[in-house]
């Protein structure tokens, strides 16, 4: 799979793990050159508190476009360590 946003791969991995139809990227699959720490974040119920990433592309900034779980509560350990997308970041085979 990979993560397309604004003409550019900005994560690829035959290892990704879908939950509500997200699909989440190994922490060591995202290119980290598109990538800037957030301060942005948000709690599910059941998956935990979320962190956020913004992506700068070509000199284009997508806001907190991609979230991962650094401590998932327990009934999400699969996506321990994994990155998702979201705000137009294309998922693609």
């Amino acid at each position: 799979m990979k993560a397309i946003w604004n003409n550019a791969v900005v994560a690829e991995s035959n290892d990704t793990v879908v939950i509500e139809n997200n699909h989440y990227f190994p922490a060591d699959a995202i290119k980290r050159e598109f990538f800037e720490d957030s301060i942005a974040g948000t709690t599910c119920p059941w998956k935990g508190r979320a962190s956020y990433y913004s992506l700068r592309v070509n000199g284009e900034l997508n806001k907190d476009a991609a979230w991962y779980y650094p401590d998932p509560k327990e009934a999400a350990q699969q996506i321990k360590g994994r990155v998702a997308f979201w705000k137009g970041v294309q998922i693609v085979p």
